[in-house]
């Protein structure tokens, strides 16, 4: 499953010219920091921001750490999962 901005993700702080956003979804993170999923929050990410990723593996709650890697306007938005 992609991103939907119907659950989008959520900037909880800034500081220094980048941004912390938190996102949680029933996806696994192989899933979420797969090239493109964001691709729908271009106009909110920009490169090293990072997005606290609460996921999923099949029936347990996971934590990862993500890194924009590349955002750049309307292209492809790419994450390093940083856990």
């Amino acid at each position: 499953m992609a991103y939907e901005t119907s659950n989008p993700i959520k900037k909880i702080a800034e500081a220094g010219g980048n941004s912390v956003f938190f996102y949680t979804d029933g996806d696994a993170i192989a899933t979420i920091a797969a090239s493109g999923y964001f691709n729908s929050a271009t106009e909110n990410l920009k490169e090293n921001d990072i997005i606290l990723c609460v996921g999923s593996n099949a029936s347990t709650q996971t934590v990862d750490i993500c890194v924009v890697s590349s955002a750049t306007g309307a292209a492809t938005v790419t994450v390093v999962n940083g856990s």
